[in-house]
Parts: C-alpha cells; sequence; structure tokens
C-alpha cells in the first residue's frame, strides 16, 4: 500500500466547500490534498439553479444575516470570476389578489395584525423587501430595483395579461460547476494536490496526526495529516459515522431540488421571480442562449444523494407553476432535461423543507487531532464559508496568514467585468473561423485564458477531432490536462453544458477519445 508524506490539510469532498477551502489554505501557505470520490462539482454543487443571489425569499423567514452575507458577496465574486458571472435582472410579477401560505414568521405576523390580508402580501411589504435586498449588502456594480409596466414594457409580452405591475431588482448568474473546478484549480497552483476518482475508505486519529486511506484505480493509499475537513457535502453525515466513526449528535437535512429546461419561452434577457400560493417561489432563466431553466422544488430526499433525479411529479409541478404565469402553457413536451441535486441543510428541526435555514454550520472537534464538519452552505457564500474555516483552524497553524481571496480572481478572471464583449471580439479577430456563439462560449467558460485553450489555430481542423457542437480535442485536452476531466459526462454536463446540443452517439465518441487518448500529462 502506497504512503504519502504528512501536509497540514487533508479535504474530503470535491464540491464548492471543499474546494473553496482547499484554494483558501493553499494561498495561506498550508499543504492540502483534496480527495473526490467521483468527478468536481458531480453532486449538489453542479444541480443549483446558477445563481448568485441573496435570497430574497429568506427574509420571509427573518434570516437576514445571511442575506446579508450573500448580498455582500455578489459583487465581490462579480469583480473576481467575471468570465463565469454576470449580473442579471428579474423581474417579479405582482397581482393584489396573490395569495401565499403563511407559515413563515413574515405570514404569521401578518396574520396577527392583518387579518384580512388572507395570506395576502400588499404592494408595500414586497416594496420593502426589495428595499432591504438593495441596502443590506452594500450594492455599487448592479442597478437598484425598479417598477415596470407590464402592460408596455418587453417582459410583460410573455405573461397572462393579468399580470400588468411588476418590480425589477437585480442579481447574478454563475456557472456553478466551473467554479468548483476553478477553484480546485487555483488550489493546485498554489500548491495543492487534488485527488479525483479517489474515494476515502477510512480516517482515523494516530496520536497527533489523521491517518486517510483512500482508493482509486491505482489501489488504496495512506495519508497524514494534522487536520481533516469533511466536506463531503450530502455524505457529511456518513463521513462522520462510516468513515471517521465518531459518535455525533449533529446531522444533515437532505433536500432535493429539481430544475426542468425547456425550449426557449421568450426572447428578452431577463427572467422571472415567479411566487406560488404553496409559499414556494420558481425561477425562469434564459439558459444557454437557446433554452430555458426553470426551477426549483423544495422536498424532503429519503433515498441516497447520488440517486437524485426529477421525479415526474416534480416535473409537472413546475410546469403547471410557471404556467400559472406565462400566457402560453408550459407542458412536459417542452422539457428537454431534468436535473435534481440534494442540498445538505443543517438539520436545525424546522418544520418543512422549505423553511429549513440554508446558513452554513462548522463544528470543530478538537478530541484529537482536529476535524471541521462542514454542514450546509449556499454557493454564493462559499467564499465566506471557507474564510470561516479557515478563521476556526489557525490556531493549529501558528504563523499562516489571514484572508486573502476577496476579489483575487480565478483562472481566466483577470480582466474587467465590463469587458467580456471586448474578449470575445479579440478571440475572433486572432481566430477567425469561430462563430460568435462559439466565440462567446469560450470567452464564459476559459476568460482571458480562452486563447491558451485555442492554442494558435488558425482553422478548426488545427484543433484536432470535431466532436460536434464545437467542442474540439484542444478544448478536451484542455480539460482534462489542467480541470480534472476524466469522463465524457465531466465535460459535456459539468465543464460546460454541450450535452444539450450533442448527440448521444457523439458523447460517446468523445467518451471513447478520453478513455484511450493518451494521459500522460493529465492530472493525476
Amino acid at each position: 500500500m502506497a504512503q504519502t508524506g504528512t501536509v497540514d490539510l487533508f479535504i474530503i469532498g470535491g464540491g464548492i466547500n471543499g474546494c473553496g477551502i482547499a484554494r483558501d489554505a493553499a494561498g495561506r501557505g498550508l499543504s492540502v490534498t483534496l480527495a473526490e470520490q467521483g468527478d468536481l462539482a458531480q453532486a449538489t454543487s453542479s444541480a443549483s439553479t446558477k445563481l448568485f443571489h441573496g435570497g430574497l425569499r429568506y427574509l420571509e423567514y427573518f434570516e437576514f444575516g445571511l442575506v446579508r452575507k450573500a448580498l455582500e458577496e455578489r459583487e465581490t465574486l462579480l469583480v473576481a470570476m467575471p468570465h463565469i458571472s454576470w449580473p442579471m435582472r428579474f423581474v417579479l410579477p405582482y397581482h393584489p389578489d396573490m395569495r401565499f401560505e403563511g407559515d413563515t414568521p413574515t405570514g404569521k405576523l401578518l396574520a396577527m395584525f392583518m387579518p384580512w390580508m388572507k395570506g395576502r402580501r400588499p404592494a408595500w411589504l414586497i416594496r420593502l423587501g426589495l428595499f432591504l435586498y438593495d441596502t443590506l449588502g452594500g450594492r455599487k456594480i448592479l442597478p437598484a430595483t425598479s417598477v415596470l409596466d407590464l402592460r408596455s414594457d418587453p417582459a410583460g409580452k410573455p405573461l397572462n395579461p393579468k399580470f400588468q405591475r411588476a418590480y425589477e431588482y437585480s442579481d447574478c448568474w454563475v456557472e456553478d460547476s466551473r467554479l468548483v473546478a476553478l477553484n480546485a484549480r487555483d488550489a493546485e497552483i498554489r500548491g495543492g494536490k487534488i485527488l479525483v476518482q479517489t474515494r476515502v475508505v477510512s480516517a482515523a486519529r494516530v496520536g497527533d496526526l489523521w491517518e486517510i486511506t483512500t482508493e482509486n484505480a491505482a489501489g488504496q493509499t495512506v495519508h497524514s495529516a494534522r487536520a481533516l475537513v469533511n466536506a463531503g457535502g450530502p455524505w457529511v453525515e456518513e463521513i462522520i459515522r462510516n468513515v471517521t466513526r465518531i459518535n455525533s449528535t449533529e446531522g444533515v437535512r437532505l433536500v432535493r431540488g429539481s430544475h426542468i429546461v425547456t425550449k426557449k419561452l421568450y426572447d428578452h434577457d431577463r427572467c422571472y421571480f415567479f411566487q406560488g400560493e404553496d409559499g414556494r417561489i420558481i425561477f425562469a432563466i434564459p439558459y444557454e442562449q437557446d433554452f430555458t431553466l426553470i426551477g426549483t422544488t423544495d422536498q424532503d430526499h429519503k433515498g441516497k444523494p447520488s440517486e437524485a433525479v426529477c421525479t415526474p411529479e416534480e416535473r409537472d409541478y413546475l410546469c403547471a407553476f410557471a404556467s400559472k404565469y406565462f400566457a402560453k402553457a408550459v407542458t412536459p413536451a417542452d422539457v428537454v432535461w431534468t436535473f435534481s441535486g440534494v442540498r445538505p441543510l443543517y438539520n436545525d428541526g424546522a418544520k418543512s423543507a422549505t423553511a429549513a435555514t440554508r446558513d452554513y454550520v462548522l463544528s470543530l472537534d478538537t478530541a484529537g487531532a482536529p476535524l471541521l464538519n462542514v454542514f450546509g452552505g449556499k454557493i454564493t457564500t462559499y467564499r465566506r464559508l471557507a474564510e470561516g474555516a479557515l478563521e476556526k483552524l489557525l490556531p493549529f497553524f501558528p504563523g499562516t496568514t489571514g484572508d486573502w481571496t476577496a476579489r483575487v480572481p480565478l483562472p481566466g478572471g483577470d480582466f474587467p467585468h465590463r469587458d467580456v464583449a471586448l474578449l470575445t471580439a479579440r478571440l475572433k479577430t486572432a481566430h477567425p473561423f469561430l462563430t460568435d456563439y462559439w466565440a462567446g462560449r469560450m470567452i464564459r467558460a476559459y476568460g482571458s485564458e480562452a486563447g491558451q485553450v485555442l492554442g494558435g489555430a488558425t482553422s478548426l481542423a488545427a484543433l484536432g477531432h470535431d466532436f460536434g457542437a464545437t467542442l474540439t480535442e484542444a478544448e478536451v485536452r484542455w480539460l482534462m490536462t489542467r480541470e480534472y476531466a476524466r469522463h465524457a459526462a465531466d465535460v459535456v454536463w459539468r465543464r460546460s453544458k454541450l450535452g444539450l446540443r450533442m448527440s448521444a452517439d457523439q458523447v460517446e465518441t468523445l467518451e471513447h477519445f478520453m478513455q484511450t487518448a493518451d494521459k500522460a500529462e493529465a492530472v493525476l
């Protein structure tokens, strides 16, 4: 059995929390190893609604601290990753007869002091919530809330004519799984080691160290670390009980969030925030230029996290929900793809999945070599979570430097957030064979590194095998050697969403190429 030297930090889990902590720790000079049992972002971190947002609906639950943290992070992250994140405007249609489930702190107060409202949300309350949303996070880049007349504004055209008024506010989009891969890559650039397709079999305290056994295609390896971080996401509780074999009363509440992707439902570039009578909200978002993303649901999940799928009932629920707002009904026949992820929320005993806190909890076990268990979290606050994790661990590593990640670019993000169009034009000039879509996709994926991915190619043929949908051998090799891709699904569903445009035969050809290509330069 192979053995490695001792590192400062061993991290279990290659989702956004694990990779964010790895990057932060490596940048402070700590030696770091991260192990992920599958692909980076293979579970929850690639199944989000793809938003950097404060969480407008969390104001109903008086989660002001969580919302403030998230709102503060939006612009910090926009500056650090302008290629994979960008501002969006959200349209919130309003009708005075709209009613909502009253089982929230806000709903209970309204029922107590304004019982005649019978579940309605008065316009002044929505305006107050949006005022807080505009001001809590110190907004500077993003435009403020405005009021729309849907009878004349283009945003009203796809909607049911009964909606004549709306509020428009700002939030941000993020390519979630690319965010994870770029954090992992930056961690490695700064000295960390990233192991994918590597399962942690056991972890035990031996003296002042953790002894961790991993297993992959090459066999088993024993690692030593001064501290262990359990960032297993939906598996965090299982890791505590079955990998570290520690008794704990802490656990997670697994909540399934499902999404549907439909044919493009409208022509403008804004998103919709729809409120339901059951207290839920969903978004309808322009997606990958030719599609619309609708989600999400909130259902307690009882099975294995890896078995989460969008059920027919959830699909139908999302279609029916959206149809209450759109003039033309959304039907299951419009759905071209579905995806579902399990949110590992800290089990705070909330009555419903919707009410369970989205804030994170960092639990430090110091009965020997330190163990940090990470519960919950939102993709928007991953960087703050990483700082919080290091704050708890730094007493064990005296002399380590302090916080550093705020506004520090991720790979490819070293350009002003307003310059995406300029970079796209420059890429097309350098590579005239690129279409507008192709050039835009490359900049949105790789930013200032897009030219390196394409190299000096002056024709499509110079990029090697053409897998279809603008995916070429040059890009695949980049993803294999720089971004830990091992299988076709890693490329077409996580490093990109080209699976929406590729046939099954094309994906099979890609898989065969990746399994037979020379991987001498692949990250191992």
